[in-house]
């Protein structure tokens, strides 16, 4: 089994998000036996909350059910329960970095380095703006994500 983390820094926008289109990704592929999924914030500004509301109603018009998550904080562990510590954003990586202990920095990547060809390299925090915000993450999860499997099913053979 492969666990992958995905990490922003409320675990309420970005990182559910891609959690839910990561999921839905490796079950059409038939890996949900194989690969798993979690998502965790840098801080605890909202453990116990679900995913914002805007992030809900974008990624439920896309056919993915992400109400049901709630927020929790990365915490040391993680890095032993998780083989890849995926970070939305630079800020995030330098956390997860900060955090590691020693020999686990090597698990700790950027999202979207799996989809280089989108020419991102972070995926924008959307809490702040509109609507084209949550659509914009869930366009740049839905790449990460195939990138992402592909890269996994690679190793998986």
């Amino acid at each position: 089994m492969v666990r992958i983390l995905f990490v922003c820094t409320g675990n309420i926008c970005r990182s559910p998000t891609v959690e839910g289109v990561f999921r839905d990704v490796v079950t059409v592929a038939g890996l949900d036996g194989r690969i798993a999924a979690d998502s965790a914030g840098t801080f605890g500004y909202h453990i116990g909350e679900p995913p914002d509301p805007r992030s809900v109603a974008a990624a439920a018009a896309r056919g993915y059910d992400i109400a049901g998550q709630r927020a929790r904080q990365v915490t040391r562990q993680d890095f032993d329960r998780f083989d890849l510590l995926l970070a939305m954003d630079r800020g995030h990586r330098r956390e997860l970095l900060r955090l590691a202990p020693a020999g686990r920095q090597d698990r700790v990547g950027l999202f979207l380095d799996y989809a280089p060809e989108l020419g991102f390299s972070e995926v924008p925090d959307p809490y702040y703006g509109g609507r084209d915000g949550f659509e914009q993450v869930l366009d740049l999860a839905e790449a990460g994500a195939r990138g992402l499997l592909a890269a996994l099913q690679g190793g998986l053979r």
